[in-house]
């Protein structure tokens, strides 16, 4: 009779004592789901190394700088290219796996690696929250490559070194087998996937490691929080760090394209009724004119000399509210709404979305602000307007602070803070505006007198 035993296709004989996490009711070590992980078995390991990360090959150093007898490792190692090693059990202290030698018979594999202490998982939490760059990584499930260096420096070493990769087997020999050896392959593997493997040998799972050293950086910010009068929040990583990083680091991507058009935003409309107060109809229109803004504000970013322009003012909430009616095109029931929000009734609200499509913030204040313009200014003005048509062409205007209406025609022209001159026809009884802002005053009068004549036709 064999020593080892044959599982059928869906059990283990002696692995069925295993949870579904790896761990074992009564192992030292098992603190709740994270204290063990199962990792189904891998595919043959065929044209290609077992591992390729530095982890994964401190992982097998150890391994072979040990074993005694390196036939058997080379049995093994063909064992795990083969695809012999069953769904691996990884747990505070231990992989276990059922290894399938090449006649069929399988075996149980056990291989320990000793735990931190707790004062060394104190040592190296503390370590990792002093270095943002540490912290910034592991929250993203990822290792920098100085995390092991900066480990060892604390007296923590995280990787196994030379005989510390302890064998247990079914087949009862008493160094690394063929099934032993073939595991720790397999391992290496696993580490070149997942990091994290190795912090969870050493007794921490991923999950307990992440919450204590959020708990820790925010209970360390509390404690070192300046005074309230002093206070300033430090966002990303210490200049002296990235600068040391700077060889390891890979060098930036390139820019992204612009994308033909902006992405279409998917639809809300779904069996689910959505929550109080949420309206799916005008979530949509906000998120169709952020893909719009998005596609606006990279193809400004690619542009030549981008770096160089100065950024554009932020818009406030009556504004914003404007633009989006003007940008968005939104149903009415909608724009009544954000009419609400820019300050306007619903009827003021279509010539304050034409203003914004003539031009923006300006000619918006163009058609709030009335102003009185200083001696100094008042002077120049008048000077452009002496200057702007011949003594026989220049049409009668009324000035009323900064604004100059034409006596007997229902047009009026604009001086803006900026200079410029901005069109205005009355319509409906109202003063709304007529075209884009211009230099000179006789080019934006002569488009709202062509446009009262061209309304004064149509009647």
């Amino acid at each position: 009779m064999s020593d080892g035993y044959e599982p059928d296709d869906t059990e283990y004989g002696e692995y069925d004592e295993y949870t579904d996490h790896g761990a074992r009711a009564g192992d030292e070590g098992a603190d709740g789901p994270e204290a063990g992980r199962t990792f189904a078995a891998l595919p043959p390991a065929q044209d290609r190394g077992f591992a390729r990360s530095g982890w994964g090959q401190a992982w097998l150093r150890a391994l072979e700088d040990t074993a005694l007898d390196n036939q058997q490792l080379k049995k093994g190692r063909k064992l795990a290219r083969e695809g012999g090693v069953g769904a691996v059990s990884v747990r505070p202290g231990r992989l276990t796996a059922v290894v399938r030698d090449r006649d069929g018979v399988a075996y149980r594999g056990d291989v320990l690696l000793q735990q931190l202490s707790d004062a060394e998982w104190d040592r190296f939490l503390d370590m990792v929250v002093d270095r943002a760059g540490h912290v910034a990584a592991l929250l993203d499930r990822e290792m920098e490559p100085h995390l092991v260096e900066d480990a060892s420096a604390a007296g923590i070493e995280l990787l196994p070194g030379i005989g510390d990769l302890d064998p247990e087997c079914a087949c009862e020999a008493w160094d690394h087998c063929p099934h032993t050896a073939a595991l720790c392959y397999q391992v290496a593997r696993l580490l070149d996937q997942d990091p994290f493997v190795l912090l969870l040998l050493r007794g921490r799972g991923e999950r307990g490691l992440l919450d204590e050293l959020q708990t820790r950086g925010t209970d360390r910010a509390v404690r070192e929080r300046p005074a309230a009068a002093e206070e300033r929040r430090v966002t990303g990583v210490p200049a002296a760090e990235a600068f040391a990083a700077a060889d390891i680091l890979p060098p930036l991507p390139a820019p992204p394209p612009l994308p033909v058009e902006p992405g279409i935003a998917q639809s809300l409309d779904t069996e689910t009724d959505p929550a109080p107060g949420v309206d799916p109809a005008a979530l949509e229109v906000l998120a169709a004119d952020s893909a719009v803004r998005a596609h606006r504000m990279l193809a400004e970013a690619l542009s030549a000399g981008h770096g160089r322009q100065q950024p554009p003012a932020a818009l406030t909430v009556e504004q914003d509210a404007v633009r989006l009616v003007a940008d968005a095109r939104p149903e009415s029931w909608i724009a009544t709404r954000l009419a609400t929000g820019s300050g306007r009734q619903r009827a003021e609200l279509d010539a304050a979305v034409r203003a914004w499509r003539y031009g923006g913030a300006a000619a918006l204040a163009a058609l709030d602000e009335e102003w009185s313009p200083d001696a100094q200014t008042l002077s120049r003005i008048r000077s452009r307007l002496d200057a702007a048509w011949q003594d026989d062409e220049r049409p009668r205007l009324r000035a009323v602070r900064n604004r100059w209406t034409v006596v007997g025609a229902d047009a009026q022209l604009r001086y803006g803070r900026d200079g410029r001159w901005w069109p205005y026809r009355k319509e409906r009884g109202r003063w709304c505006p007529a075209g884009p802002a211009d230099d000179d005053p006789a080019a934006a009068l002569a488009g709202a007198l062509a446009e009262g004549r061209g309304l004064m036709a149509d009647g």
